[in-house]
């Protein structure tokens, strides 16, 4: 199975158990990060890439977006979309025209990019000029010290979500070959910005204090 067959297939397993909210102490630390970055998007049209079950696409319609598209490859997840125009496709090859969108908004799916450079050449395509990216990620940094994203399914198994390593660097420069100047680079870190207690948090907590988990951009093209 390749990696994105294997991405596709946790992605179902995990979409019964994954409401459109931030639905764990990490997500809501990534939200909010995301959050203290937010663009403008009242009466602008936006794109909510990989929008899983859709948090972002219920925070756009809310902030009085125009036009909300909302898309994922994966139909379960997208099928629980609560707002917006659904679309299921690669995000490594958007049905969209060129300069279609004023915002794009990506939730923890840069990792997921089977080429970089094609992903953010792909958004600076369709975004317009003027327009703004703001996305998150799991930190490179938390990869390489083994962390890895996982869920428990309905069978209370616990599975992993494949994840490629994409250096903080090589994103910025990925940004700037693709025409899109880095605005904002945000890292949130285990027990600083990410502090909400969990079961049994405390060692977590103790032993990877400090560790960029999640890496948020914001770019302008």
């Amino acid at each position: 199975m390749d990696v994105v067959a294997e991405t596709l297939a946790a992605y179902q397993r995990w979409a019964p158990l994954y409401p459109p909210v931030a639905h764990n102490p990490l997500m809501r630390a990534e939200q909010q990060a995301m959050l203290l970055y937010w663009p403008e998007v009242a009466g602008r049209r936006v794109l909510d890439l990989a929008c899983g079950t859709g948090r972002y696409s219920r925070l756009l319609a809310e902030g009085g977006a125009a036009d909300v598209i909302a898309l994922d490859f994966c139909v379960p997840m997208l099928m629980q979309v609560p707002n917006g125009r659904r679309v299921c496709a690669s995000m490594m090859q958007l049905p969209f025209a060129a300069g279609t969108f004023d915002v794009v908004i990506s939730g923890l799916a840069l990792g997921h990019a089977t080429d970089m450079h094609a992903w953010m050449t792909e958004i600076s395509r369709v975004l317009r000029s003027g327009g703004t990216l703001l996305y998150s990620d799991f930190h490179p940094d938390a990869a390489r010290a083994g962390l890895t994203r996982s869920f428990k399914d309905i069978d209370d198994e616990t599975c992993s979500v494949p994840h490629a390593q994409y250096p903080v660097t090589a994103q910025i420069e990925a940004a700037k070959a693709a025409g899109l100047r880095v605005e904002f680079l945000h890292e949130v870190r285990v027990g600083i910005e990410l502090c909400e207690p969990f079961d049994k948090c405390e060692d977590f907590y103790r032993r990877w204090h400090g560790l960029p988990i999640v890496l948020v951009l914001r770019v302008h093209k």
